[in-house]
């Protein structure tokens, strides 16, 4: 069987009647051409059953259609999901995507966004917390930042405020003696600050009898159980025979506290209620579900994407007009009651 030939912009332009140069207007800026003509052409791709050759294409004008993404991990269930969400992404924009999990090491990480910048890439998405904005911003590459520190930098957070207001006034309502946020030392200039922020105004502004339990949470199981076995031990011992309103600060760290509790008592005592923070798979697959924060995961994702491509296009006219100010997007959070708070599952505010 004799081998199929290739189409080239040749052939296009000869079956059309258009010259090459038309033809490639075409591929590089559509935009350039007339509606009638864009559809005969596109008409005619179809016709000659055109393959599109993705390198040369990238060699004629150095567009790659790749984004690179860094995660500090994957270990935690926020990040896997936000990066699911991401990926989806892909039939909406036709953007692919490079990413690295950055393992909370600033050198790797600055050797991961060179490696990315000589791939070409056209844009990035940083959901890591290491390298400063301002340094980002000297990159000159479009870039959107996820609930991390974004002063130089566009950026889409959750009002993570809100949030925490939020889970404070549902444990209240559940008449719980004490409220505790479980959370690391987290710098005032990052998105997830405000947890802490909207978490301690609620309770200064009701009356409520709470503590900050600060504790390195870390990135692997060990480290966390670890940690979180000394802050259960210290709950236990401090506030024994009090209903204890336990918000954690992600919904990772909150199934191993609740596993915690139902190790040591085999289910979930009627003196804790216990509520997480992102809404990721795992706080509806624990063994006793747990109520969280939802933060729109899939609507933060396809916020920055958005917002990323918005910048990426501006960059490719002939006279970019780039935003004057970084452009920061909040989305609401939503309250999701579950067991953990509630005797029967229930969803809403």
């Amino acid at each position: 069987m004799a081998k199929k030939k290739n189409i080239t912009f040749n052939d296009i332009a000869k079956y059309t009647n258009f010259s090459k140069t038309t033809i490639s207007r075409y591929f590089n800026n559509p935009d350039s051409l007339t509606l009638e003509n864009q559809k005969i052409i596109s008409d005619a791709l179809i016709a000659l059953d055109y393959k599109e050759n993705k390198v040369a294409r990238i060699l004629a004008n150095g567009k790659t259609e790749f984004i690179g993404i860094i995660v500090p991990n994957i270990y935690l269930n926020y990040y896997s999901e936000m990066l699911s969400q991401i990926l989806l992404t892909y039939e909406e924009f036709g953007y692919k995507f490079l990413v690295f999990a950055g393992n909370e090491n600033e050198e790797i990480e600055r050797r991961y966004i060179q490696e990315l910048l000589a791939y070409k890439i056209e844009g990035m998405i940083i959901l890591s917390h290491t390298i400063p904005s301002h340094e980002l911003a000297s990159y000159q590459v479009p870039i959107v930042t996820i609930e991390r520190e974004d002063r130089y930098v566009c950026s889409v957070n959750t009002d993570n405020y809100m949030g925490a207001t939020q889970a404070a006034s549902l444990l209240a309502r559940h008449d719980c003696d004490v409220l505790l946020h479980i959370n690391s030392h987290v710098p005032e200039n990052w998105p997830d600050y405000e947890r802490i922020k909207g978490f301690q105004d609620f309770c200064l502004e009701h009356d409520i009898q709470n503590e900050i339990i600060y504790t390195e949470l870390g990135t692997s199981f060990e480290r966390c159980s670890q940690n979180l076995t000394s802050v259960f031990e210290r709950i236990e011992e401090n506030y024994g025979g009090q209903k204890k309103g336990i918000f954690v600060s992600g919904d990772t760290y909150a199934n191993l506290f609740l596993n915690l509790i139902v190790r040591k008592y085999g289910f979930l005592p009627d003196d804790y209620r216990i509520i997480g923070f992102d809404n990721s798979p795992i706080s509806r697959e624990a063994i006793i579900p747990i109520s969280t924060i939802g933060q729109q995961i899939d609507q933060l994702a396809h916020e920055a994407v958005s917002l990323l491509v918005e910048l990426m296009n501006e960059r490719k006219k002939r006279k970019p007009a780039p935003f004057a100010q970084p452009i920061h997007k909040v989305v609401t959070p939503v309250l999701i009651r579950r067991e953990t708070t509630e005797k029967e599952p229930a969803m809403g505010a």
